[in-house]
Formats: C-alpha cells, structure tokens, sequence
C-alpha cells in the first residue's frame, strides 16, 4: 500500500479506469465521485474534459473548477479515483464539499481510502485550500472513518431529501 501514487488521469491507466467502471456497474452501485459518470467510450475525450474541468473550461454553470486523481498502485492499477474542487458553491456547502473520492469496489477496507483522501488532501493544499468540507453518508461508516482518520471535525448534519439519507459534514484543517 505503501506504493500507492496519485496520479493525474492518463492514457496509461485507460484499462484499468475501465474495469474500476466495470466494478460500481457489476455491483450496481454509483459511481463516487460524481466525474467517474463522464462518458468514457472516448477516454481521450474523458481525458481532455478532466484537464478542462481544473482549468475552469467548459463546467457547467454553478460548478467550480474542479481537478481529478487516480490512485494507482505498484502494478499501476487504479484503486481509487478523487475529485478535488478548488472552491465552494452554496451547494456543495450543504452537500459534496471540496473532496469526492470513491474506492474499486474490490479493494475497500484495506486503507485505501484514507490514504487517497489523505493525498488529495495534499492536493487540496496545493491548489491553495486551507480549510476543507468533506460530507458523506451518515450510513456509509467506511467513509466516516476515513474522514475521522485525516483529522475530520464533525460539523453537522441533515437529512437530504434528494438523497433520502442523512447527510454529515466534516471540516479538515491542512
């Protein structure tokens, strides 16, 4: 684990990306983060829309820029993908704050997720955020202890009806 590498979305990884999508669909979960929902088909494309996503081109309107990252391991297979913003929305206050990230369905509970929310926490820094918002799922456990792992302060907490879940927020100080 120790191996592990956050990467900026490339060519090289296109197999892997794909069976990564292979595995949230086997198992008929979302996709998180919500970038892991692009079109694919073209992975040039999806490459291009990614780098044009953190330079601000092309986002929809009430979006932010936002850049994404691979974790990959030794074998370069990607283990987990995030999804740093580079500021907040009203919206992504209430609900998405700065940092999405999501594990390969297969590679869950073995600390991959608190060593990729970890990086994009350096990330995050790099980009200028001092402060940063992660919500979650209350239910998603997983998700909390990652959090809680990287130093995350509970904040609050709502029920969100589009969600139909009780939504928690977090603060991280880097």
């Amino acid at each position: 684990m120790n191996q592990t590498q956050l990467v900026i979305p490339s060519e090289k990884y296109e197999k892997s990306y794909s069976g990564l999508l292979q595995e949230f669909e086997s198992r008929k979960e979302v996709p998180i983060p919500f970038t892991l929902g692009f079109e694919y088909d073209d992975f040039r494309g999806l490459l291009t829309r990614l780098h044009n996503c953190s330079k601000g081109i092309n986002i929809p309107d009430g979006f932010v820029p936002h850049s994404s990252f691979w974790l990959i391991d030794a074998n370069d297979r990607v283990i987990g993908v995030s999804n740093v913003r580079h500021g907040l929305t009203d919206k992504l206050r209430h609900e998405g704050g700065h940092i999405g990230y999501g594990i390969r369905p297969s590679e869950r509970k073995k600390g991959y997720g608190t060593i990729l929310l970890k990086k994009s926490l350096e990330k995050a820094r790099e980009i200028g955020i001092s402060k940063v918002l992660i919500t979650c799922d209350k239910q998603n456990r997983g998700s909390v202890g990652v959090i809680l792992k990287n130093d995350g302060k509970f904040d609050s907490e709502e029920f969100v009806d589009t969600r139909g879940c009780v939504i928690q927020r977090y603060w991280i100080e880097i």
